[in-house]
């Protein structure tokens, strides 16, 4: 079994797990809600819609961050930790974000979205030194080609 070591984590692996941390934290608050006059209801990041699947990929992400840096036997994948960090992050966050957009009319967002909102757009900044510290190309990313040797 691997050992977990935080001083394994670089400056940004930090900044990835942090913001998983703060997105599982973030899905179990309000999300979005309604006011009228002195009543208020609330849901949670779970029982709003399709935002919790971002939610859940940002703290994929973060998972997997520490899985990599810790040793774990994680399955070898076709791509780098760079670009599957750097993806879960950005479409988790774009999930999230296009939840927010979606709203109803008089339903307005609650902390938990904001903080998860936040909380993946630090994630994709940090998952973007990630990726671009391994030195990883993006999978649609023509490879160079040889060209002829010889003269």
């Amino acid at each position: 079994m691997a050992q977990f070591d935080m001083k394994k984590l670089s400056t940004g692996d930090k900044g990835v797990v942090g913001a998983g941390v703060v997105a599982l934290i973030a899905l179990f608050l309000p999300w979005e809600g309604v006011t009228v006059g002195p009543y208020s209801v609330s849901v949670s990041g779970f029982s709003s819609g399709f935002g919790w699947v971002g939610a859940l990929l940002i703290i994929a992400a973060a998972v997997y961050v520490v899985l990599v840096r810790s040793g774990s036997n994680v399955p070898k994948l076709s791509y780098g930790p760079g670009v599957l960090v750097l993806g879960a992050s950005a479409i988790g966050t774009l999930l999230v974000l296009l939840r927010w957009l979606t709203l109803s009319n008089g339903v307005g967002p609650r902390i938990g979205l904001w903080l998860t909102v936040i909380a993946g757009l630090v994630q994709v900044f940090f998952a973007l030194g990630l990726f671009r510290s391994t030195g990883e190309t993006l999978p649609w990313a023509s490879k160079p080609t040889k060209g002829p040797s010889g003269g």
